[in-house]
């Protein structure tokens, strides 16, 4: 199986206070007085004040499986507990609850990237975070790289003959198995930055000639991606790839004004490809729990057209 493993949340707003425990890393207060002695000014207490009931709204608006936590039974409040979220931000349960408590502790941007991370903020969010809590912007925000958990890395290397592969956030290629690759072609020789289902889908000539209905998968394909790039708006990656479609493929770019959107599915998928001529599958999509941001897309042939042993063929040469 091939593995590229380095392939790589609403609006709102965060604050984190002016006062002065200084924060480390770790989130524990280093004093717990003002350096220069002199108090809170108004301006301080009223984000400590809103700092405090976004938290709690915040928390109470995730749902531990959300987060990938387990359920735990009833829960006498809506959403998080407090010391989950804390927990999830790698900060102490103490000081986490400060924070909601509208105390004056000032965040070092460390652990201000960590709440947002735990509270799964959107990029505008994060921003608002940082601009309130520290009195600066924010740092361009790099998503982190993807990785393919090692049992769905087993998955598709036992599938056999049955197609499958891994995309990421913005639709790259993370991992697949060899029956993809006698489908689709070899993605392991495609160039990092072009191995994107969406950029190959419109780049990659092969393509056009795999899909009967091309123009229409193609379009499909756009309205199932820009329902996705919508909770990622801000992303310099999305905003790279957009911005390289719209300048590459004259098509892209008419099926992106149309601003059309579309779920994601399965569904039949008739294909024509090039050594073993017409191949019927019947598609599905699966999202891991615990990488919510990634699917598992399985290509399951079926009996028309004698695909699979068109496929055992294929993988045999």
């Amino acid at each position: 199986m091939c593995d590229d493993p380095d392939a790589g949340t609403r609006e709102g707003f965060i604050l984190v206070l002016t006062a002065t425990p200084t924060i480390a890393s770790n989130g524990h207060a280093a004093n717990g007085a003002r350096a220069n002695g002199t108090p809170v000014n108004a301006n301080g207490d009223r984000r400590r004040a809103e700092l405090a009931d976004f938290l709690r709204k915040r928390r109470a608006s995730l749902q531990p499986g959300e987060v990938g936590l387990p359920d735990g039974g009833r829960r006498r409040t809506p959403g998080l507990r407090r010391e989950e979220v804390a927990q999830l931000a790698g900060v102490g349960s103490t000081w986490y609850t400060w924070l909601e408590q509208g105390r004056d502790v000032r965040a070092s941007l460390e652990v201000l990237e960590a709440i947002a991370r735990a509270l799964r903020l959107s990029p505008a969010e994060r921003v608002h975070l940082i601009l309130l809590g520290r009195g600066e912007e924010a740092p361009p925000c790099s998503s982190p790289a993807e990785r393919v958990s090692a049992t769905l890395r087993r998955i598709l290397q036992n599938l056999g003959p049955n197609p499958a592969f891994v995309l990421g956030r913005r639709w790259d290629y993370l991992a697949w198995n060899p029956a993809t690759s006698a489908l689709f072609g070899d993605l392991g020789s495609v160039p990092r930055a072009a191995r994107n289902h969406v950029w190959l889908t419109f780049m990659d000539p092969s393509r056009r000639e795999l899909f009967p209905d091309w123009e229409q998968s193609a379009r499909l394909c756009v309205a199932k991606f820009r329902a996705d790039s919508a909770r990622h708006l801000g992303d310099p990656g999305f905003e790279e790839l957009i911005h390289a479609l719209r300048k590459a493929s004259p098509e892209f770019c008419t099926c992106w004004k149309r601003h059309e959107v579309a779920r994601g599915g399965g569904g039949r998928k008739e294909l024509r490809h090039p050594v073993a001529g017409t191949l019927v599958f019947e598609h599905a999509v699966f999202g891991p729990q615990e990488a919510p941001d990634q699917r598992l897309i399985l290509y399951t042939p079926l009996p028309e057209a004698n695909t699979q042993a068109k496929l055992t063929a294929l993988l045999a040469e």
